[in-house]
């Protein structure tokens, strides 16, 4: 089966939809599938307002359609952006099915940033993925908080951890007073990062990524070391090495940084909230609460084989199996995986239509 992704989402942006893309797609391939990507870099671009880092795609259908005539089984459309508008535009047009995925809940990061009133995105939302033969989503609440909205034909595709570069033993001294809690991710208002800075917690407090609230937040949160970006090996080491890795999102629909921590064997703390609720699932791994402060302080206790036994249940292959069997569900080519076969991590029901 040749698929090919197209994604506004690529390097060098460091992100969780980035890596899971890479990761699956390099984990499919292990399973006969083969995966391309067609990505900004293929286009010229522009800066995206307020993110000028990202580069927004000068993105046609017919530049889609040209790579399309390579020849491919199957279209996923991984985001919104340009590059998933305009392939969007030539399968509609060329009448090839296609399925997209949910991975990231603009409304809310809009309504942060602008007070525009969240139905109106997810308005525009529901045209976009509601044309594909399937929308995937990582978590059962996210699938049945967006058939609520009135998204149909959702599928299911969870995510998973590279074990060889997350894992204990990639933990190292850290030159910090314990115990050390740990942040990872992009520095911006909607992952609500200041909920953990504003913590009066013992010990030190890490911030691992950048974004545009970094220069802000290092300002006004003088004690707290800001490390800026840092790649997979260097992120292994910070997971392995803190006491806990703190979550304090609201809005991410999954949270990769999640299991990439429990996998380091490090528990976490968060709010009770989508994303961590569906991910720890009542596993132990981590302390969820409304304080955050007690939850971060909770997790001190936990025994780190928990969350490392539990974070062995997400694997790439897992994902890899499963997106592709939402694509053949979706097609309508084969049934998608039983539940639980080779470990899958299911919604326990395949699939939320109308």
């Amino acid at each position: 089966m040749r698929i090919l992704i197209a994604t506004d989402a690529w390097r060098p942006q460091v992100n969780g939809v980035v890596r899971s893309l890479e990761s699956m797609a390099a984990a499919a391939g292990e399973l006969g599938a083969s995966i391309d990507f067609i990505t900004p870099r293929a286009f010229a671009c522009v800066p995206m307002p307020t993110y000028p880092e990202i580069g927004l795609a000068l993105a046609t259908p017919g530049s889609v359609r040209r790579k399309l005539a390579e020849g491919y089984d199957h279209v996923h459309i991984a985001t919104e952006g340009p590059v998933g508008l305009a392939a969007r535009a030539c399968c509609l047009r060329e009448g090839r099915c296609f399925t997209t995925s949910y991975h990231t809940r603009f409304p809310e990061y809009i309504h942060a940033r602008s007070g525009i009133p969240v139905a109106v995105p997810y308005a525009a939302l529901k045209w976009f993925h509601n044309a594909g033969a399937g929308t995937m989503v990582a978590t059962q609440t996210l699938a049945s908080e967006l058939y609520g909205r009135g998204f149909r034909r959702i599928l299911r595709w969870s995510r998973g951890v590279d074990h060889a570069t997350f894992n204990p033993g990639a933990a190292t001294s850290l030159d910090y007073a314990r115990p050390i809690f740990l942040y990872a991710g992009r520095v911006a208002i909607e992952k609500n990062i200041e909920a953990f800075l504003s913590l009066d917690l013992p010990g030190t407090k890490l911030v691992a990524g950048d974004g545009p609230e970094r220069r802000r937040l290092e300002a006004k949160h003088p004690t707290t070391r800001f490390l800026g970006v840092k790649n997979s090996v260097e992120l292994a080491k910070l997971y392995a090495s803190s006491d806990v890795f703190v979550f304090p999102s609201r809005t991410d629909t999954f949270g990769n940084v999640l299991i990439e921590a429990m996998a380091c064997g490090a528990p976490v703390a968060a709010f009770p909230t989508p994303g961590p609720l569906d991910v720890l699932a009542g596993s132990g791994a981590g302390v969820l609460d409304e304080d955050l402060r007690k939850a971060a302080l909770k997790a001190l206790e936990i025994d780190r084989n928990i969350p490392l036994r539990y974070a062995k249940t997400f694997t790439w292959e897992n994902s890899a199996r499963q997106f592709l069997g939402s694509v053949c569900l979706a097609r309508g080519w084969a049934p998608a995986p039983r539940s639980g076969e080779k470990g899958e991590l299911l919604f326990g029901r395949e699939m939320i239509q109308p």
